[in-house]
This record gives C-alpha cells, structure tokens and sequence, in this order.
C-alpha cells in the first residue's frame, strides 16, 4: 500500500477519533468559567468531565461488539449521530446536573468515534504495517490535545463556555460527512460474528483467557491514567495554584501532549529494528521510573512548575512510545473479533482513568 495511501486513511480514520477526545480537551480550559457561571465547586465541575469518561469507557464495549456484529459502519453512523445531539443540549443546559447528564450522553457518542476505526485500522493492516498506520493515526490524532486547549480558550474567552458545545457539534457534522463520503465498509458479512449471546460470550471467554491480552490491557490502563490525572486537575492546578493564564494553560497542555505523539512516531522505527515486544518493557520502565521521581521530588517539597513540565514531558514520551506498541500486540492474535476486544482493552483503560480522575479530585487541596 503506498504512503499516500496510508496518509488518506490515516487522515480520515484520525480525525472521526479525534471527535470524542475534542469533547475533553476543548473542554478543559471551560472548567473554572462553568463553574463561575452557574455558582458550582471545581470538585463538582469536574463531575462533567467524570460522567462522560465513564460512559465514555463503557459504550466502547457495546460498540465494538455491534461493529463486529453488524459492520463498522452502522454504529459510527449512531454514535456521531447521539453526539450531536447531546452537544446541542449541553450548549443550552443551564444548571450543572443537567449538564452532567447531557454530558453522559455525549459520551456515550463519543465511545463509537474512538473505538470502531481502530477495528477498522486491525480490518486493513497488521504487523509492522498496523504499528506504522497507528502512529500515523495518533499523529493525525494529536490535533486534539494539541490545538483544542488552545481553541477552546479563545472560545471561551470570546463567546463564552456553551460555545464550546456548538462547536463539537460542528466537528460532529463533518465526522458524519467524512463517513459518508470517504469510509468504506470494511468488514464484509461473511466475516462477522453472529448476532446472539453465544458468540458474544465465546468471545469475551477468549480475551479473558488470554493472559498476554489481559496484561498489556493493564499495563496501557495504568500507563494512560497517569495522562487523564494530568488531564482532570491540570485546569485547576495550572490555574490557581501556578497562576497561568486560559491561554497559557493551554500551551503547557499541548507540550505534554506533543510529547506523547512526537514519541509515538517512533514506534515503527523501533518495531522493525527492535521487535515490537523488546521496545515495550523498556518504554514501561522509562515511564514508571520518571513518574516515581516525579512523586518523591514533589513530596520533599520542590514545588516547581518547570520542573513538573519537564519530568511530564519526559515521563509521556515514554507512553507515547508504549501504547500504541500494546494496542497492535493485544489485538494481533483476535483479527476476528477485533472489535470487541479493542473495546474490552479501552473501557477497562478509561474506567480505571475516570476512578483515578474522580478519586484525585476529591482529594485536591
């Protein structure tokens, strides 16, 4: 397949996952402003951004599941098409319990975005081929915690936080016209699984069987929550206790992320010359090691927000290197229920990253 190629798909199948992410990072800076506007804690506030991680998680695995059922397709039709929908409520809510249902909603939305086109990438690539297209993909990916921080903050600042809603739904609408026009069906009836429990229980009873699967699910969940801990008190620490503007808060959100991605680009380099097991064990050592520092340096009390930059930076490298890496190898070996297995890998990822958001912000002081 030739290189333009991979950059089509990559570019297309990059921005539909980009939607249910947008609804995170555009959203972030918003935070203490909704607060603000409708006369609620950051504790509260935060409940937001909790309710549509968690559904956010939970719908992957019905989603993935109904695409190995029914096709790709279909269920990215009914997801983009509720986020839509509950993005218009949220603009118009007007008090935050309506907002955090309204949110839930979204989520659920925004679960199909994220999780039927890797299915997709796993129908069309594998090996080396499936590392390169989801770095490729991550790459194209990275213009959401990269640019939507900083567009949400002009957002916010000029027109106000429901703004921010509007123009999900905007991105939403394109997600829709990019399926319709350039996303072709990718698994064929003859190849999907059967509509009944049975297949679905015979499926989930391999996944939870494969000790290999089950760890690098693991291994990525407690990678990535170190990013949704970061991502759930940023606004709020950044802010009030650094001081940094909407602006600049913005720009150190995106330094972090553009570590994560810049370090992602590397994997196929590293796959080929290394073997993609060999580069995983090494990438969860760098990451686990800069993290511990991180936490001993803090708690002897150097409280430094360059310092923290700096170590961050370093420490979501080493993600960026992992997770796809642990993506391509839990799914090489379930082609056929690809689905549902990226599904069960990212609920259990996301679920354990909405406890740790919900937990962390309880316990800021």
């Amino acid at each position: 397949m030739t290189n333009n190629s991979y950059l089509r798909n990559a570019i297309i199948l990059g921005l539909i996952t980009a939607i249910g992410p947008f609804a995170v990072d555009m959203y972030l800076p918003a935070l203490p402003a909704i607060g603000t506007d409708l006369g609620t804690a950051p504790d509260t506030v935060m409940l937001s951004l909790t309710s549509y991680f968690i559904a956010f998680g939970l719908f992957q695995i019905i989603f993935g599941t109904v695409s190995d059922m029914y096709g790709r397709k279909a269920p990215l039709y009914a997801g983009i098409g509720l986020f839509v929908i509950a993005g218009i409520g949220c603009a118009l809510a007007t008090n935050i319990e309506t907002l955090v249902a309204l949110r839930f909603l979204q989520g659920i939305g925004g679960a199909a975005g994220i999780i039927v086109p890797r299915a997709i990438v796993r129908d069309m690539y594998s090996g080396v081929e499936e590392v390169k297209m989801f770095s490729m993909l991550m790459l194209v990916f990275s213009v959401s915690p990269l640019l939507a921080p900083l567009a949400g903050s002009f957002i916010v600042e000029d027109l106000g936080w429901p703004a921010i809603f509007w123009a999900l739904t905007i991105a939403g609408m394109a997600g829709i016209v990019l399926l319709m026009t350039l996303v072709e069906e990718t698994l064929p009836k003859e190849k999907r699984i059967k509509a009944d429990f049975s297949a679905l229980k015979a499926a989930y009873k391999t996944l939870f069987a494969d000790k290999a699967f089950l760890g690098m699910t693991l291994a990525g969940a407690f990678s990535i929550t170190a990013f949704f801990i970061y991502l759930g008190n940023s606004p709020f620490v950044l802010s009030d206790h650094y001081g940094l503007s909407e602006r600049q808060y913005s720009l150190a959100f995106s330094a972090n992320a553009l570590a994560f991605f810049a370090a992602a680009q590397c994997n196929e380099y590293l796959g080929k010359r290394f073997g993609m097991h060999a580069v995983m064990i090494p990438a969860a050592i760098g990451f686990a090691s800069i993290m511990t520092l991180l936490g001993v340096l803090f708690f002897l009390g150097f409280d430094s927000f360059w310092l923290m930059a700096g170590l961050l930076f370093l420490g979501f490298s080493f993600v960026g290197i992992l997770m796809p890496t642990i993506m391509v190898l839990a799914l090489e070996d379930h082609g056929a229920i690809a689905g549902t297995a990226a599904s069960l890998m990212n609920t259990v990822q996301l679920m354990i990253g909405a406890a740790a958001i919900g937990i962390s912000g309880a316990l800021m002081d």
